[in-house]
């Protein structure tokens, strides 16, 4: 197998050939055919997470078909096409995985952070963490749903049921967040850097009823806001911009540190929560109503050898939508 593998933070990924390795009890092993890049590999390569640990090959929007199967798995064969999301694994037996908070659990793996992902030929999964995918839809198209479209999903669960929803950051997860809560009948606020005017233009595309810069207030007060966008200085302004009794999700597993604000801005019961990763009900919920709703994914492709010019384009904002590495 090959793999762009992370051997130093802050170092560009290195082309590389490894042995191909033997899926284990309860794990299979995938031929990959596509995998996404995220903002969240970007946080990996820059070592901005906890623990960091190299070398490893980043990856955790993965779409392959399985090739070996290990002892104990059920309900899968070989050929099968299937999804690897971020959440590679949980313990099982801490309070959050026994009380269905899975995404939080205490001990838990992460594909493509704390177990090898998918910028690779091939790539080893715990069975009972991957989606079945069915043989509809091209691979490239699917594999943003797997993590842009799972964080999206959990962050409009949390953002409520409001109608005006501010969307800050519009990049991978906020296009297709767009396109469900369109289909929900929410009127969608897209929130750019300030003079984006290109991907102003793209958000409307999407049904967006008013895209301007994130230093902009919307026409109108918000129901809920969710911030993509990993700046921490975002969240006063959405505060701001969100009615009384209003929410802001920082949807984002790393963000820069939040300035200090009035209370003022807080107060009339507006509240700031997070999203922790997915559950695997999540993906099953999202991943079946996708097709339903019709979502088109936007991707840029590139070869899964060039992983460090998408990683440097996603860094810079140089395309709209997402960036999908192809094997």
């Amino acid at each position: 197998m090959h793999a762009m593998i992370l051997n130093a933070i802050g170092q560009p990924l290195r082309w590389t050939e490894m042995p191909e390795r033997t899926p284990g009890p309860g794990q299979i092993r995938l031929t990959v055919a596509a995998c996404g890049v995220c903002r969240t590999d970007l946080h990996v390569v820059d070592g901005e997470l906890a623990s960091p640990q190299v070398p490893i090959i980043p990856g955790h929007e993965i779409v392959g078909r399985i090739d070996a199967i290990g002892s104990g798995v059920e309900g899968l064969r070989v050929g099968e096409r299937v999804g690897v999301p971020w959440l590679g694994h949980t313990c099982g037996i801490c309070s959050y995985c026994r009380s269905g908070q899975e995404n939080l659990c205490d001990a838990p793996l992460f594909t493509g952070y704390t177990r090898d992902g998918g910028f690779a030929t091939s790539v080893i999964a715990d069975a009972r963490y991957t989606f079945p995918l069915g043989d509809e839809g091209d691979d490239a198209a699917l594999a943003p749903l797997l993590c842009a479209g799972l964080i999206g999903w959990r962050s409009l669960g949390k953002a409520g049921e409001g109608k005006r929803l501010g969307l800050y950051g519009f990049g991978a997860s906020a296009h297709i967040v767009a396109q469900v809560a369109a289909w929900q009948g929410r009127s969608v606020y897209a929130f750019t850097r300030p003079g984006d005017l290109v991907t102003q233009a793209f958000a409307r595309t999407l049904a967006a009823v008013w895209a301007g810069g994130s230093d902009e207030m919307p026409p109108e007060p918000l129901d809920a806001a969710i911030l993509f966008a990993t700046v921490g200085d975002l969240v006063p302004l959405a505060l701001k911009a969100v009615r009384k009794g209003g929410r802001v999700v920082c949807a984002g597993i790393h963000m820069s540190d939040i300035p200090s604000f009035p209370y003022r801005v807080l107060w009339e019961e507006r509240q700031l929560v997070s999203v922790a990763n997915l559950t695997r009900q999540d993906g099953l919920d999202f991943l079946t109503l996708a097709p339903k709703i019709g979502i088109v994914t936007t991707i840029n492709r590139y070869p899964l050898a060039q992983a460090n010019t998408a990683l440097a384009d996603l860094r810079h904002g140089r395309f709209e939508g997402a960036a999908v590495l192809t094997v």
